[in-house]
């Protein structure tokens, strides 16, 4: 079994010198270090890892709690942004701890006891709360994090973080159903509490603006994430305003809700009224019609996640502290209504 002293006689550099290298210090160069893992790799290295967690007193895994729901994988954005976190993890021969908890104290004794047991070296927090006791907690304590979405608008993201730039995404989907000759155009929205909803709202809210079409509170409704938040907020649309030709929905899922509601009505969408979802889980292309949606690089948000979180956990300072990805319109046939262009 080849062993550091094969390696430090193979290189030249010493005992102290290849395991420091293998280990991640930031004493050593970065030439030195590639030189000695090119090593390692031709002569089949395995490091012990349980007596390089000792050395290093890490426990080489990362920590993450999940919402808790009946339906949490049938979003389609969680198995996706896990899939990614756990590819980068493993590729760093990192393991993953993950939890599913309720929001509330319960979950934040979740936290507290994940690290107060050192059970992880870093953690990554999914979906920001107005007010969130979950980042508050893991600055207090100066425990390595990092997070899957901001703040709100009207609060400091004052932590390392990656998100979408949601805002501008339902900001070029509303354009694009004004540019089809809607005007009449509701908006269904997550709970006011989850902190993207604010500037989902707002990009609504631009889009009009940029159209000169009036901005009216009483079209926007709020529901949960999940198919039946989306078909209760289009019935109580469609209730109240039979007008509507157009509806932005700030998931798949809800959308997919919405769209069950308006057939359940005898209506066709795609052309009595069109419907434009958020996330382009892998369901969307196979719903009926197939559904126009904004595409978030989810998969690649969990990989980058992971490549931020690891410098800190090092005890590094990261280059960059906040990165917003963009997004990507997706048009396919649900938002294909027929009608008539503005100016015609």
């Amino acid at each position: 079994m080849v062993g550091l002293k094969d390696l430090s006689r193979k290189t030249g550099f010493s005992i102290t010198t290849v395991s420091r290298a293998l280990a991640g210090y930031n004493d050593v160069s970065e030439q030195t270090r590639q030189q000695i893992i090119q090593a390692a790799l031709e002569m089949g290295y395995q490091p012990n890892e349980v007596a390089r967690q000792l050395r290093n007193q890490r426990t080489q895994t990362i920590g993450l709690i999940i919402p808790s729901n009946d339906h949490i994988f049938s979003e389609g954005f969680f198995d996706q942004l896990l899939r990614g976190i756990g590819d980068a993890a493993g590729e760093a021969r990192y393991d993953l701890l993950i939890s599913a908890r309720a929001p509330g104290a319960d979950e934040l004794e979740a936290y507290k006891r994940i690290v107060g047991g050192n059970r992880v070296d870093g953690i990554i927090l999914a979906r920001t709360r107005q007010h969130d006791e979950r980042i508050a907690y893991l600055k207090r304590v100066n425990h390595p994090f990092v997070v899957s979405g901001r703040a709100t608008p009207d609060e400091d993201s004052d932590f390392p973080y990656i998100d979408v730039d949601s805002q501008a995404g339902i900001q070029t989907a509303a354009t694009h159903l004004i540019r089809l000759g809607h005007t009449n155009i509701g908006l269904i929205l997550p709970p006011p509490e989850i902190a993207y909803t604010e500037y989902r709202r707002r990009g609504y809210q631009q889009a009009l603006d940029a159209a000169r079409i009036p901005y009216r509170p009483d079209w926007v409704i709020y529901g949960d994430l999940m198919q039946s938040g989306g078909y209760a907020g289009m019935n109580a649309l469609l209730d109240s305003h039979p007008n509507l030709t157009a509806v932005v929905c700030c998931n798949d899922l809800m959308a997919l809700g919405a769209m069950h509601a308006i057939q359940a009505r005898g209506l066709v969408v795609g052309q009595q009224i069109a419907v434009v979802g958020f996330d382009d889980v892998p369901v969307a292309k196979y719903a009926q019609p197939p559904l126009t949606t904004v595409r978030q690089p989810i998969y690649e948000i969990g990989r980058r996640l992971v490549e931020l979180l690891l410098p800190i956990i090092a005890g590094q300072t990261p280059p960059i502290t906040g990165i917003l990805m963009p997004t990507e319109l997706i048009i396919r046939e649900s938002c294909g209504a027929q009608i008539q262009p503005k100016g015609r």
